[in-house]
């Protein structure tokens, strides 16, 4: 699983696997949802703006004419919106292969979601955690399903407040919200991945991040917009670590991927290690809780 030159040929023949990916009109969405159209899987496009993502399945079919894109509405900042999601694909799909929980904001002005988190933390996490036990049904009856959670170099600087989770008592800070709710993608893959293990399920789950990407995501952020030119990689290489920890037929649970060079900034993907504070366990539990009462949702 060293392997530095792993890429999109190393995708097996997806006929007949349901993907979903959140986020799938734009940046690594889009080009998760383009190769994977290639290599012939059903992508079930999880989107906020439908019409937009009418307009990248257009793009998509006119270089894959017979791609299997089935676009549907999720607003990850409501509770409401990805339970009607979910009641939709329980009712008319048997089983999901893939569920790559790719969608995300960055560093942006101060908002709650229309449930009342914080925008960073109840987008990032809250809506994918809801979003994933909804799913675990569907999830289940596949063979060998697979979970990814989409982090971010930025975890390295999370420190997550549990007494105020959505800054209510301090002064918003959008860099230190974005990479709180970037660590917490990881202590809810790893936690997850721990729970299904311990009841014997073949489900796997799996983290990546894209390294310094070129994406809307950063268009909050001035300065990585500025040093794009020096640094960045494009989507087509940013996505291959989510592509082959979604893929690659010898990950375990709790395999991290990013890119292989320079601080991992960019490069092939291959296993990277996140902080050590993304592996505290107790911490983990405590979002489980947490999260779970916020949400209401109970795996």
């Amino acid at each position: 699983m060293s392997k530095s030159n792993w890429d999109k040929n190393n995708i097996p023949n997806l006929n007949g696997r349901n993907i979903i990916i959140t986020g799938a009109s734009s940046g690594l969405g889009k080009e998760a949802s383009r190769i994977l159209s290639e290599k012939n899987a059903r992508v079930i496009m999880a989107v906020r703006n439908v019409q937009k993502a009418k307009i990248v399945a257009k793009e998509i079919r006119d270089q894959v004419p017979n791609a299997k894109l089935d676009i549907r509405e999720m607003d990850l900042s409501s509770l409401q919106s990805i339970m009607d999601f979910s009641d939709g694909l329980v009712s008319e799909y048997k089983r999901i292969d893939v569920l790559i929980n790719n969608a995300g904001i960055m560093a942006c002005p101060f908002d709650k979601t229309k449930d009342g988190f914080e925008i960073q933390m109840g987008t990032n996490h809250l809506g994918h955690f809801a979003l994933t036990g909804l799913m675990m049904p569907l999830l289940q009856k596949a063979n060998n399903a697979r979970i990814v959670a989409t982090s971010s170099l930025g975890h390295k600087m999370g420190k997550i407040d549990f007494e105020d989770i959505h800054w209510e008592k301090r002064k918003y800070n959008s860099t230190q919200a974005y990479a709180d709710s970037k660590l917490a993608n990881l202590y809810f893959s790893y936690e997850l991945g721990r729970k299904l293990e311990s009841i014997g399920s073949n489900i796997k789950v799996t983290a990546a991040h894209p390294g310094w990407t070129r994406t809307n995501l950063q268009k909050h952020s001035w300065y990585m917009r500025m040093l794009n030119p020096f640094f960045s990689q494009g989507p087509d290489r940013g996505v291959l670590p989510t592509l082959r920890a979604a893929f690659d037929s010898h990950v375990g649970s709790g395999n991290y991927f990013g890119p292989s060079r320079f601080f991992e900034m960019h490069g092939n993907p291959v296993v990277v290690q996140s902080s050590k504070l993304s592996h505290d366990g107790v911490a983990a539990k405590k979002l489980w809780e947490l999260s779970e009462q916020m949400t209401n949702i109970k795996y």
